[in-house]
């Protein structure tokens, strides 16, 4: 199956239903913002959501009342706190209950290599000595039968959607990321069906940089152009990190109230085009 070329609308109207399991991941860079607003504004439900480090974005869909699950290995607002529309679920069951399922880093990279490879677990180790097992059941260990080393093992990642935002997309639907690439390529060939966001669409890649990932076309369901859609993350050689905004969601979303109003207005009477408008703004307020 080849890349098809689709708003960002008919993009999650077709790949993401009720009850899904979806990753959205980038580490820092790359966040998929402008995909988790879509999911937001066509009010799917029940959602699993997995993130290795899930924040800003994964606050939003928590508080809009999208989730019913969250898969981690760590949570917060980099650099400024909690995420209190996460806490707010798990200690209040506002907007609704929220069950979580806590993990390492090192466990959810595998998991994800795993489900890249089609592999019903990983095996790595670690936990040995951690508290984690004791509070989630889908840590076990097993005996390595060659060496009768004791090992720990996951479930493999196999989400029905990964949806991860990328510098450029070629007409073939090919797409490149650079930079800080987290999991990107593992979420991606690991989910039944995925969707990419990117920055710029291009007749073909030049000047390829050493440190960048390549997905095949045959990999990938759709792919959306929406500029500044990981906005305010960064996108490396398009725009910078908006610290300011990190740090002012802080208090949007410590109250409820203020939460909902800025949903209303930043999301719901939103769209893609929002992120353009915003990142030139940003832009121009850093050049003033």
């Amino acid at each position: 199956m080849v890349a098809q070329f689709m708003s960002l609308k008919d993009a999650i109207a077709t790949c993401v239903q009720n009850g899904d399991t979806i990753a959205m991941e980038g580490f820092t860079h790359l966040i998929p913002h402008a995909a988790g607003h879509e999911i937001i504004r066509q009010q799917k439900r029940d959602l699993t959501l997995i993130r290795m480090t899930p924040d800003m974005i994964y606050d939003q869909l928590i508080g809009a009342g999208c989730a019913r699950k969250l898969v981690f290995s760590w949570g917060g607002n980099p650099g400024v706190g909690s995420l209190h529309r996460l806490r707010d679920a798990i200690e209040n069951g506002w907007p609704c209950a929220l069950e979580i399922e806590e993990h390492s880093h090192a466990a959810m990279a595998n998991a994800y290599d795993a489900g890249a490879a089609g592999l019903p677990c990983a095996v790595f180790k670690g936990y040995r000595g951690a508290e984690l097992p004791r509070v989630n059941p889908n840590i076990k260990f097993i005996e390595c039968p060659f060496t009768g080393e004791r090992l720990a093992a996951v479930p493999a990642i196999r989400p029905d959607v990964a949806v991860v935002h990328a510098q450029k997309a070629n007409r073939k639907g090919d797409i490149l990321f650079e930079g800080i690439v987290g999991v990107q390529k593992e979420a991606v060939l690991a989910a039944r069906k995925s969707i990419i966001t990117v920055e710029e669409i291009v007749d073909d890649f030049t000047d390829i940089p050493f440190n960048a990932v390549m997905l095949p076309n045959w990999a990938v369901t759709a792919v959306v152009h929406v500029p500044g859609g990981a906005h305010p993350s960064y996108a490396q050689g398009y725009y910078k990190r908006d610290n300011a905004f990190y740090k002012a969601w802080d208090t949007i979303a410590n109250d409820r109230e203020r939460f909902r109003d800025w949903i209303e207005q930043h999301v719901m009477q939103g769209g893609p085009q929002d992120f353009e408008t915003r990142l030139k703004a940003q832009q121009t307020k850093a050049e003033a």
